[in-house]
This record gives C-alpha cells, structure tokens and sequence, in this order.
C-alpha cells in the first residue's frame, strides 16, 4: 500500500504524466495596447497625422469670431405671475447692446434665473438693432421722442463736450457711437425701460443732412 502512494505522489517519467507548466504563456498584445487605430493617430493626435484645426486643449475655439458688440445691463427687476396653481417667480432683464460704429439695441426678455434673464435679452438685443446717423461725433439735428409717459429731448453738441446726458439715456449714446450730445428728459418718469424706449425712438428720427457722416 505504501508503494502505490509512493508512486502516485512520485509518477515514474514513462508511465504518461505531462506535469502541469509553472510560467504563464505569452498572450499576444491587443490592438489598444499596439497604439489603437495606428502611428499617425499616436503622433499627430488624429486620422493620418494631422489635427482637425480649432480643436484641442490649446486650439479649441481659436477660429471662432469675436463679437463686436458691447452689452451693458440696463435694468433687472423681479417679477410675478400669479396663475392657478400659484405664483411663478422669474426676472426680467432689460440689456442695451451696439457696436459704437452706429447700432443700437435694446432687449427685453424673462428667465428663471438671473444668467438666464440676462442671455436670453442679449440675443434680443442683438437682433433688434437701430442704425444711428453720427456726424462728426454727434447728432445731425435736435429730436424729440415719446415712449408711454416718457419724453426724450436730444440736443447736438461740440466736439469736446462730451456725452451731457445720465441714465438709460447715456447708456444708449454711449453704445451707440455718439460722443458728444445733451439730453433732457422732459417728463417726470423714471422709469429706466421707458426712457430707453423713448432714446430709441428719438435715434429712430434722425435724418441724414447734406454733411458727410
């Protein structure tokens, strides 16, 4: 009996035992670990060897166009629909936008938040533009607008003398171009959407003169 245990635990070298291997067997690497789709993808960071331009950590959004408007928030309040189910928090925003080289625009538009509010009036802004005839860093001739309750009274003036107008009214000669002007705001409201509405009005009249703008 000891004999057979001895030749179980001890097999002779003829007698068909294949000992089990100890080392593992080389596995053949995958097409990942090779460099995944080939060498020009490894060194060029794209198909072929070359990179789509504008993209990546240090080109993404180099060719995009920069905007040339400038914007200014003229207003923000905090409004309130009430409706069936209850009252409805939101804000509205009120942003002036133009280039300085003659446009102007005014937007008005509601968001749930304040960011929302704010970009949602900018892209108005930007669509609703009012070309500004400017002669000589003024105005042509001397305009008069109404807006609801508010009046506007827009004076042309000297070179040097700069922007003679406060509030909504500066903002939108400031944004328009217009660098020296006197304004008066004939009614009492001071309601700053209005008196932007009623500026806008006045630019609106504004008739081009024999002058070169």
């Amino acid at each position: 009996m000891a004999e057979e245990i001895k030749q179980t635990i001890n097999p002779k070298p003829n007698d068909g035992f294949v000992p089990i291997p100890t080392g593992e067997t080389p596995v053949e690497p995958t097409r990942a670990q090779k460099g995944g789709f080939g060498q020009g993808q490894r060194q060029g960071g794209g198909f072929g060897g070359q990179r789509r331009p504008g993209f990546g950590r240090a080109g993404f959004g180099k060719d995009r166009p920069k905007d040339e408007f400038q914007t200014k928030l003229l207003d923000l309040a905090r409004v309130t629909r009430v409706t069936g189910g209850g009252k409805r928090m939101s804000f509205r925003a009120v942003v002036v936008a133009g280039d300085k080289k003659g446009k102007v625009g005014i937007g008005i538009d509601k968001g749930k938040d304040v960011s929302q509010a704010v970009e949602k009036a900018t892209r108005r802004a930007k669509k609703d533009l009012v070309n500004v005839i400017i002669i000589d860093g003024t105005i042509p001739h001397e305009v008069e607008a109404k807006y609801g309750p508010a009046v506007i009274l827009l004076k042309p003036q000297m070179k040097g003398r700069g922007l003679v107008a406060g509030g909504a009214v500066r903002t939108i000669c400031d944004l328009a171009g217009i660098k020296n002007i006197s304004s008066k705001i004939l009614s009492g409201s001071k309601n700053k959407l209005n008196n932007a509405r009623a500026t806008i009005e006045a630019l609106k009249k504004l008739k081009a003169s024999n002058k070169a703008q």
